[in-house]
């Protein structure tokens, strides 16, 4: 199989040499380049292709959030992980919306971040654990503006849908729910994308947390 191949951006040099060195020790894994800020960033990844960016949320210069965005837009095919000292809610939700693939605070061991690339590479989502508890509490309160925000019961959900929000729950990815119930992958997707829409969230790790709060899993 072919190494991830994986950007690290972040203005701290000791701390991308480190990123580094733990990477270059496991097999399956190619740092291609790295940027001391996030507009280096998306210069970088443009001409690299990465597989996954490891994106710093605070930089001294362009900043984690803006780098991002253009990620987005720029490079969609690769997935972001922000790999941040930050636990605040804001910051993740805000990150999770603009198209990051996971958020890792940076005192992660190294077996986790390993998983987490891993993980990411392949589209699923990744979060650190101690910071699902903020996600979740921010799910919880009310929002801020007026934008509507679904509340609905499970009930509402189909039999099938309540199926897959479960196995989405366990880390499942779309490969494994399809073989579980035996339908293509594109179907599979096709009903993540209405959950996500029913319940007027983004992310598989928003679903993850309605089925835990609802009593599903």
């Amino acid at each position: 199989m072919k190494p991830i191949r994986i950007l690290i951006v972040d203005d701290h040099t000791l701390f991308r040499n480190g990123i580094k060195l733990v990477l270059q020790r496991h097999e399956g894994f190619e740092v291609v380049g790295e940027a001391g800020d996030g507009l280096e960033g998306v210069k970088r990844a443009k001409q690299l292709k990465p597989d996954v960016v490891l994106l710093d949320l605070h930089m001294a210069a362009t900043g984690g959030l803006e780098a991002l965005r253009l990620l987005a837009e720029d490079v969609p095919e690769t997935q972001v992980i922000m790999l941040t000292v930050s636990e605040n809610a804001e910051d993740l939700l805000e990150t999770l919306r603009a198209g990051a693939r996971g958020y890792l605070l940076k005192n992660i061991d190294t077996e986790f971040l390993l998983e987490s690339i891993r993980r990411a590479a392949c589209g699923e989502s990744v979060m650190s654990p101690q910071i699902a508890n903020k996600l979740a509490d921010s799910l919880r309160a009310p929002p801020k503006d007026n934008a509507a925000v679904a509340d609905i019961s499970p009930g509402k959900l189909s039999p099938r849908e309540r199926e897959i929000i479960v196995m989405l729950a366990r880390g499942a990815s779309n490969k494994e729910i399809a073989r579980v119930l035996g339908l293509s992958e594109s179907t599979i997707k096709i009903h993540v994308q209405g959950i996500l829409r029913k319940l007027n969230i983004a992310k598989r790790v928003q679903a993850a947390v309605y089925a835990s709060e609802h009593g599903l899993i």
